[in-house]
């Protein structure tokens, strides 16, 4: 998109503005836009760029949520809207191709599936040790582990889902401003002031999805993000990719009997990319300016030897590594919430610590419920910063 110069532009004033446009914000200009509002999305960089955490040509998602049974519900309306943004665009978004929590029956990841869809009564299937390795033969369960294997578990594609809403946003008239970084905002009267190194915006609401910059963005919101480099890794399997292609192979988070826990993927793009794998955690903590974008030598081996006890096939060779950034609170629970100091005007959606992206539509969705309705019929009071921050103090008497 050509940049028009300050001199000949006019600003205009827009119903939202929305900073940010990966994952999160990308689909909250579609949503928002869907709905009739005058749109204005700034973006740092380009459109489905690799800068932070919206790539990498696949996410996990999964319904049975060892991390809470509180977010099920939004699982379940984010799997329609994915269905739903599949057939309004003709991108591929996802791949349901199946999937298994392994671990120790007691261990955080099993116990915890196996709660949320007790919970909300999710069609699941408990298998042993053997059952795992007969089923799915690339993998090599110890004998105390166990899976629970989830049929609608699968894959998303992030490049083409944040592509997607990006497509919907424009054609639903939003004006979507690339490499325009945020400088700062600022309440103003009834609205807000925002301000980019081309111009000054105006707008009734405001909505921040900054990603991995929200210290930088959100200073004042007093939740500490902690940003973390995670790396992926796609490696070559020995033998080639047949077994791992999805009717073979399914997704998987797996925790070893020490807590650590890395997810892996089928081979979805050919024998070129091979299989992709990661630690779930395990990060390093930096910013968006100080990450180290290299991934070294022995950072490969450390991934390929803790592979090659569960999926001793997968380490193979190394064919490709990249970096990208976790955002997280303090709980690794998310922050979507009217801001607690601007409640009139600000919505903030951000420190999805790692779990995430499986959300993005659902959270358009909330946020443009939020930014302009000011509340929404979703639940989401688990995401409310003050869990971390405390309530505000009250006001001084006049």
């Amino acid at each position: 998109m050509s940049r028009t110069t300050r001199a000949t532009r006019t600003t205009p004033t827009y119903d939202v503005i929305v900073i940010g446009l990966g994952g999160m914000g990308s689909a909250a200009a579609h949503h928002l836009s869907a709905r009739g509002a005058r749109v204005l999305g700034l973006e740092r960089f380009g459109p489905v760029h690799q800068r932070g955490s919206s790539h990498g040509g696949s996410r996990v998602t999964r319904q049975s949520y060892f991390e809470d049974p509180a977010y099920v519900p939004l699982l379940l309306r984010a799997y329609e809207l994915y269905e739903q943004v599949e057939r309004d665009t003709g991108r591929e978004i996802a791949i349901l191709c199946g999937g298994v929590m392994v671990g120790r029956p007691d261990g955080r990841v099993v116990s915890g599936a196996r709660l949320s869809a007790e919970t909300w009564g999710l069609p699941h299937e408990m298998l042993d040790a053997r059952e795992i390795r007969r089923r799915f033969p690339t993998l090599a369960p110890r004998a105390d582990e166990v899976a629970l294997y989830e049929r609608r578990a699968g894959l998303l594609r992030p490049e083409n889902t944040v592509a997607a809403h990006l497509q919907l946003a424009t054609r639903q008239g939003a004006d979507l401003r690339f490499e325009e970084p945020v400088v700062r905002w600022e309440p103003c009267g009834a609205g807000v002031r925002v301000h980019t190194p081309d111009d000054t915006y105006t707008a009734g609401q405001l909505v921040i999805c900054p990603g991995a910059w929200a210290p930088e963005l959100l200073a004042d919101l007093g939740v500490p993000f902690t940003i973390e480099r995670q790396i992926m890794y796609w490696f070559q399997p020995t033998g080639g990719v047949g077994p791992f292609l999805p009717e073979h192979h399914p997704i998987y988070v797996w925790e070893d009997p020490e807590g650590v826990q890395a997810y892996g993927f089928p081979a979805i793009d050919g024998p070129e990319l091979g299989a992709k794998v990661a630690f779930f955690r395990k990060g390093e903590v930096c910013t968006p300016d100080t990450i180290d974008r290299t991934v070294h030598p022995h950072e490969v081996a450390a991934m390929a030897g803790h592979m090659s006890r569960q999926i001793p096939l997968l380490p193979g060779r190394l064919l490709k590594a990249a970096t990208c950034m976790y955002t997280t609170t303090p709980d690794e629970h998310f922050v979507i919430a009217r801001h607690p100091a601007h409640p009139e005007s600000v919505t903030v959606a951000c420190g999805f610590s790692g779990h995430g992206f499986k959300f993005v539509p659902v959270v358009g969705e909330i946020v443009a419920d939020l930014a302009l309705d000011g509340a929404t019929a979703h639940p989401v009071e688990l995401f409310d910063p003050r869990r971390i921050t405390g309530p505000l103090p009250a006001a001084a008497p006049a």
